[in-house]
């Protein structure tokens, strides 16, 4: 893809989401745009941040930490699971985590935190639709969660994630994925009134951003309409020569 595909590919994504914010009596504005470079070289993830999206999502570790260096300019967030073992690799990289799901992985990420003089900034995912494929905590045990960990040391809790269930074949994915971000919604104003610091909603890619902008996302994680298709594998440095 050229750099000049990309822009105008950014350009549509954005009027995309002014189209949805004004149509929700929203600011576009207070509604950050995620891109989601997976598999995807890090020259089209600089050439992203060229065209002004500094925001830069990948769902694998490794890969953003392969990407992070070879990328100046971006910030970037880590939108897939994130194992035990993986959080070294993470905290004090200045990396927001979309995909805290657990106790024992908050109590990680704290613990790494305090080792390096640092305050780790996550989301807490949850899995809306009960969606076995998906990652996330039940939507029961979300204010627990979040007044768990928010009680860790070097944590903050800026909000809550999701990922819905995929649309049945044929349905409009907008129609089908909005209860999901309204239930979302819900959650994190019920967590709001105990802890005014969870604020953000992280929902809505692609497909469905509408949707998830009618229902207050304050993040859109965008990957396809801006990149376009994947590739079969994650991104590897031997992949640049």
């Amino acid at each position: 893809m050229s750099g000049g595909d990309l822009a105008s590919r950014l350009v549509s994504v954005q009027e995309r989401i002014d189209r949805a914010a004004d149509a929700a009596g929203r600011r576009s504005a207070d509604i950050t745009l995620i891109g989601v470079t997976k598999t995807h070289p890090p020259a089209l993830a600089q050439a992203a941040v060229d065209a002004g999206l500094v925001d830069l999502g990948e769902n694998r570790v490794q890969e953003l930490v392969a990407k992070r260096d070879r990328v100046t300019g971006a910030r970037w967030h880590l939108i897939g699971q994130l194992q035990r073992n993986k959080v070294r690799d993470i905290v004090g990289a200045q990396i927001l985590v979309h995909s805290l799901d657990r106790r024992r992985l908050a109590d990680a990420l704290s613990r790494r935190a305090a080792e390096a003089g640092t305050v780790q900034r996550v989301l807490v995912q949850v899995n809306v639709g009960d969606d076995p494929a998906k990652g996330g905590c039940e939507v029961d045990g979300t204010l627990e969660l979040v007044a768990y960990a928010r009680d860790l040391p070097n944590l903050t809790i800026e909000g809550l994630m999701t990922i819905p269930p995929l649309p049945p074949t044929g349905a409009d994915p907008v129609e089908s994925t909005r209860p999901h971000f309204a239930t979302l919604r819900r959650l994190r104003d019920a967590c709001r009134e105990r802890y005014p610091e969870v604020m953000h909603l992280s929902m809505g890619m692609s497909g469905d951003l509408e949707a998830a902008v009618a229902e207050g996302a304050t993040m859109v994680r965008v990957g396809t309409s801006l990149f376009g298709t994947r590739a079969d594998g994650p991104w590897r440095p031997q992949e640049d020569g």
